[in-house]
């Protein structure tokens, strides 16, 4: 493997890092939002499921329900 100098390791991430395409601040807004939203569904999906499994587990073991 060739060893690459840190001068040519930075000359090399300046140039890849010109290749990204940023996002602009509106796509990163909606992103930002999505992301929110998800978390949110994925949280009342977790709260029902875990309150399922209690109600269930309860029942099972017997301690009332």
């Amino acid at each position: 493997m060739a060893k690459t100098s840190p001068g040519e390791f930075i000359r090399q991430v300046r140039q890849e890092t010109s290749k990204v395409t940023w996002p602009t601040r509106k796509e990163l807004g909606v992103s930002v939002i999505m992301v929110f939203i998800m978390v949110f569904i994925a949280s009342i999906f977790f709260l029902i499921v875990d309150q399922i499994w209690a109600s269930v587990v309860r029942l099972v073991l017997g301690l009332g329900g």
